[in-house]
């Protein structure tokens, strides 16, 4: 899930070499509102300040790829949009020529990654939605891969819990809009391998869901004191008291036969959580793709060769 970068498209610097049009200040420097065409085929129009690129300014690179926005003695600093070659296109603060503060990134398959951003990756608070499947992580980013305490939401549940390396792991739970909530934790184990792959020294490691307990929704209702009535009698409970803070009876329909520890991959088809008050929901919606928070290697690729040309 990596990010083109202003690094891969340099920008040349401002000199005398090239077209210019526009204004000078004494020394012969640019400086005010002008124009040029740089020696590379690259354009710039907008604001100079004693030679160098400084304010609002538009600056379009031969392959495609423009920027829009700020600049800083050179330096794209400031709110900017970037558009790149292949059509992703970044709209945001920049530092340092580098993604760095808020922005937005939209990228070619149309996902979209909304949030906090360092040194041109993703990193602190940020939601990434996917958007063939309409999923979205919301949580934090490290080095630009999922990291931390998060929330995966789906279209009709949703995962709470801890990622690492992309992976949910450790202690979380599935809040389902049946109205209940399956508590468990994520253990990386290794995923079997065939005979013939047994000389292999690769394992590869996956996140496998235990199941512990089902609970209903963890919501707060507020509860009004009763004034006691002619028919209330010491002893009495009040209707319905026997029953609360006890499951409803889909969660009940739903604890039986799941006593104790269970594996449960998300997916199975066969897990005592898809009972009939959850049948609607499409089961593979359960299973937590690893490789759906990852760009395409083929995209990037493309991204690649298309800076390049």
């Amino acid at each position: 899930m990596s990010d083109l970068g202003s690094e891969e498209l340099e920008e040349e610097g401002e000199n005398d070499i090239g077209e210019y049009e526009g204004g000078r200040n004494e020394a012969g420097e640019r400086h005010g509102r002008g124009r040029a065409r740089l020696p590379n085929g690259d354009t710039y129009e907008g604001s100079y300040e004693f030679g160098k690129r400084h304010g609002q300014g538009i600056y379009k690179f031969k392959n495609g790829a423009r920027y829009i926005g700020e600049y800083v003695r050179n330096k794209k600093h400031g709110q900017g949009t970037f558009i790149y070659p292949d059509g992703s296109r970044y709209e945001g603060e920049w530092a340092n020529d580098l993604r760095h503060g808020h922005g937005v990134y939209y990228y070619i398959n149309n996902d979209t990654y909304t949030g906090e951003w360092f040194a041109h990756q993703r990193h602190g608070q940020g939601t990434y939605l996917y958007a063939e499947t309409g999923s979205k992580y919301v949580g934090t980013w490290v080095n630009g891969q999922q990291e931390g305490t998060a929330e995966l939401i789906h279209l009709n549940h949703r995962y709470q819990g801890k990622f690492l390396n992309k992976n949910p792991v450790g202690p979380g739970k599935y809040v389902f809009d049946v109205g209940c909530e399956q508590h468990g934790e994520y253990r990386l184990t290794d995923m079997e391998r065939g005979e013939e792959e047994e000389e292999e020294e690769l394992v590869t490691v996956v996140p496998k869901w235990k199941a512990t307990k089902i609970t209903e929704l963890a919501l707060w209702t507020p509860t009004l004191p009763k004034k006691p009535t002619s028919t209330d009698g010491p002893g009495q409970d009040a209707p319905g008291a026997e029953s609360a803070g006890e499951p409803g009876e889909e969660a009940q329909a739903l604890l039986q036969g799941f006593e104790g520890e269970k594996d449960m991959r998300p997916g199975d088809e066969d897990a005592d959580v898809l009972r009939e008050e959850s049948r609607e929901y499409d089961q593979e919606e359960f299973h937590y793709d690893m490789d759906e928070g990852n760009i395409n290697s083929e995209e990037e690729e493309t991204r690649q060769s298309d800076l390049h040309d």
